[in-house]
């Protein structure tokens, strides 16, 4: 039994990003060029794989409904980037999402233990999922203008 736990732990060690930089997504073939960058506050590319945060829903910053869903979506990126750029790990929880991309559902879980999506929650920057309507627009369409 200790030796299946300290096996799991140095796993897990093993399985840490270093601190380093994590850039914003940006052109194409990122599975090919194996990225690892942020796409909104709820998705991400590591190694060229595509995943979304398990329970949580952040406004999105491309197809925004809204300028204040645009806006906030924005910070949330920017705020993950700067969770994960501290060093992270990911826990995979084995099952993909409904979209057409089909994602892996993961945790991004932090050097201190705290998993970013629940951060993100607590900061208004991301709401838990699933969710009921659009709460960075008010319900709006367009642009918010």
């Amino acid at each position: 039994m200790r030796m299946r736990m300290l096996l799991a732990a140095a796993m897990l060690m093993a399985a840490t990003t270093p601190a380093m930089a994590i850039d914003t997504c940006s052109g194409g073939n990122r599975a090919a060029r194996k990225v690892t960058c942020v796409v909104d506050g709820d998705t991400i590319w590591q190694r060229g794989v595509k995943m979304r945060l398990l329970d949580i829903d952040a406004p999105e910053t491309s197809g925004a409904q809204c300028d204040r869903e645009r806006a906030i979506g924005k910070q949330a990126t920017h705020r993950l980037q700067q969770l994960m750029a501290s060093g992270y790990r990911i826990i995979d929880d084995g099952k993909k999402d409904r979209t057409s991309d089909r994602r892996s559902l993961v945790r991004v879980i932090l050097p201190d233990g705290r998993d970013a999506g629940k951060v993100l929650i607590h900061e208004g920057l991301a709401q838990h999922w699933p969710n009921v309507g659009n709460r960075w627009c008010d319900g709006r369409q367009g642009n918010g203008s």
